[in-house]
């Protein structure tokens, strides 16, 4: 099989390009990124099988030439509000399958468009296979399908100030602190203002109880489309320390996020300047999901966690779904746009394998 990493030299991507070179299902890696001299360096670093080759994403007719004779995509380009919709239709012209990141709910919105032309074209498109969305998504339906009758979803997630982050991800961390994003209440669609709503939620350490808020990861639009039913279904995120998400709010009340030219202009900056910051340690993630219903006759409450180093719990999960669609694990079904939790009909089979490849999953 031959993979395509877009974005090959991301802080995100170096866990999966682990796994692939010890795969023998992958027998050729194209390392695809803008900066084609850092891509070359990394592929060497990595063996025979990997090959870097300059990759820009806002040329369409040029990352498709790139796509055609490869087996399948993984997207690790963001931010993904700007480039996950275009980047999928490039997969479908292309005619091969796809695995992202893809974080934000604009993001996850943009690219459901494109279901019809993936399924005519026979072309999946498995969108949000990070941690969170991602992780957080494959628990969700597990609690779902567990409980006779699923109300309400709550996903949490908290970011350890001292993991290494790319400019990309600072972009998404200003865009979903910025403006409003949608939640699910009283079983319909709602638009609320991020980083309102605090709430203290217990997480497993080291980051063990934190205060989050509306952010515009990608669960709140996603689960509530495929998993029918549910009443209410809320995101709440953020960090540790707790001044991170202070500077954050401060920082939008000035306008600061109000463009993708600014949210990228500071976000160069803060990526020069990040290691003056103070971490407090905490260099792990986490995220939390409950899942609340009833089950024989009794209103129940399911919680499910994770904890890792961002890296990891971020490219595990789009590891296993390019191997397991490579293996024919999901022939089954039409081509179509997949977030986790309208994939995979059975959560455990992948959380399994997610705990095989060391991620700490606790349920």
């Amino acid at each position: 099989m031959k993979l395509l990493v877009l974005g090959g030299c991301a802080d995100m991507a170096v866990p999966l390009l682990k796994q692939v070179r010890d795969d023998e299902l992958f027998n050729k890696v194209i390392l695809a990124d803008l900066d084609a001299l850092k891509a070359r360096c990394r592929a060497a670093e990595y063996g025979s099988k990997f090959q870097g080759t300059p990759c820009d994403a806002t040329d369409s007719p040029g990352v498709i030439s790139l796509m055609k004779g490869c087996d399948i995509a993984a997207c690790y380009i963001g931010p993904f509000y700007r480039f996950e919709q275009p980047l999928a239709a490039c997969a479908i012209e292309a005619g091969i399958h796809y695995v992202s990141i893809a974080d934000d709910y604009d993001a996850y919105l943009d690219v459901i468009t494109l279901d019809d032309a993936a399924r005519r074209a026979g072309v999946k498109i498995l969108t949000g296979f990070g941690n969170s969305p991602g992780i957080t998504q494959v628990l969700a339906a597990k609690g779902y399908h567990a409980l006779d009758r699923p109300r309400r979803i709550h996903v949490n997630w908290c970011a350890g100030a001292g993991e290494s982050v790319g400019v990309s991800n600072l972009m998404h961390l200003f865009h979903i602190f910025e403006g409003d994003t949608l939640q699910w209440r009283n079983g319909k669609e709602i638009r609320v203002k991020t980083g309102t709503a605090p709430k203290r939620v217990q997480f497993p350490e080291p980051i063990n109880e934190a205060v989050v808020y509306y952010t515009g990861h990608a669960e709140s639009v996603s689960l509530p489309r495929n998993l029918p039913g549910l009443e209410e279904v809320t995101l709440h995120g953020g960090t540790k320390p707790h001044y991170i998400v202070t500077l954050l709010k401060w920082m939008r009340a000035t306008g600061a996020f109000k463009t993708h030219r600014r949210r990228a202009a500071l976000a160069r900056f803060f990526h020069h300047i990040e290691s003056w910051f103070p971490s407090g340690g905490l260099d792990k993630s986490v995220g939390r999901v409950d899942i609340i219903g009833d089950k024989d006759g009794h209103e129940t409450c399911l919680s499910y966690s994770y904890v890792g180093h961002i890296a990891d719990i971020t490219s595990m999960p789009v590891y296993l779904a390019a191997k397991n669609l490579c293996e024919g694990a999901y022939n089954d079904l039409p081509g179509g746009v997949y977030a986790p939790e309208r994939l995979l009909k059975v959560p455990d089979v992948f959380l399994d394998g997610l705990k095989d490849l060391g991620i700490d999953i606790r349920v």
